[in-house]
């Protein structure tokens, strides 16, 4: 039995015995022995067959769906920290997984990064850059300031300055390409996501290359180097840090190495 099937079938059986039978349509007689939800109770409220069910509380090796996993979830009336920590037990995506908005206020995200002396920027879903400081602005240029909606992909594979600005380019638009695959793979099925990607696979050859490639990299921090029209070559080390609340946000920092 593996650690990871064992744990899953602990928590589902942790969660079933926190529900109270009454709430759930079920009488709570003086003959329930069990806490909370019986096992056949849980599989009838999932549609399940409750062998099945039994089979996946005592970690055994079988395959659980996403579909039998949304039911699972939908049944013991499950919260997003929950539900999520449930398909990462079980290895699955969540078809259904609540979609964060953009809900930091553009103020807000606008003080948060005013309040670091060093470059400061915001990212958000499809890296759009939601907000930026004057550091920032001083080290990419006028191309924040210049585009309606920001975004770093843009940026990188379609302002020829980028080329320019970026030390090393290919090196480092390959990498971000295999990130942003990565970064993205819980949005494969938004329109916004392929309709920048069509946009990004028709305005770039390089990027249209890497993104066939399939490369997957987790965004890491590192040194980065900038060839700066006014200040020369600039070495910066670069941070990245995610929101609790809204992990799709991420503020990245760019400070002295």
């Amino acid at each position: 039995m593996s650690i990871q099937r064992q744990a899953l079938g602990a928590f589902l059986m942790a969660t079933r015995q926190k529900c109270q039978p009454a709430a759930f349509g079920f009488p709570h007689g003086q003959r329930r022995r069990t806490q909370g939800l019986r096992r056949e109770e849980v599989a009838q409220l999932a549609d399940i067959s409750p062998t099945w069910y039994t089979w996946i509380e005592q970690g055994r090796k079988i395959n659980v769906s996403g579909k039998a996993l949304d039911r699972l979830a939908l049944a013991l009336r499950m919260d997003k920290t929950q539900r999520a920590y449930l398909f990462e037990l079980a290895g699955q995506h969540d078809p259904n997984a609540p979609q964060a908005a953009d809900e930091i206020a553009p103020l807000a995200l606008q003080q948060i990064v005013d309040d670091f002396a060093m470059p400061a920027y915001v990212l958000g879903r499809f890296w759009d850059v939601l907000a930026w400081n004057g550091g920032a602005r001083d080290l990419f240029g006028d191309w924040l300031d210049a585009a309606l909606a920001p975004n770093l992909l843009r940026f990188v594979f379609l302002d020829p300055q980028a080329r320019a600005l970026v030390e090393g380019w290919e090196t480092r638009a390959q990498r971000i390409a295999a990130e942003f695959r990565a970064d993205s793979r819980d949005h494969l099925e938004d329109p916004a996501f392929h309709q920048l990607l069509t946009e990004l696979q028709q305005g770039s050859a390089e990027f249209a290359q890497y993104w066939k490639r399939y490369d997957v990299l987790e965004r890491h921090g590192g040194e980065r180097g900038f060839h700066h029209p006014t200040r020369g070559d600039v070495a910066l080390r670069q941070m990245t840090f995610q929101l609790v609340d809204q992990e799709h946000l991420k503020l990245v920092l760019l400070t002295r190495p």
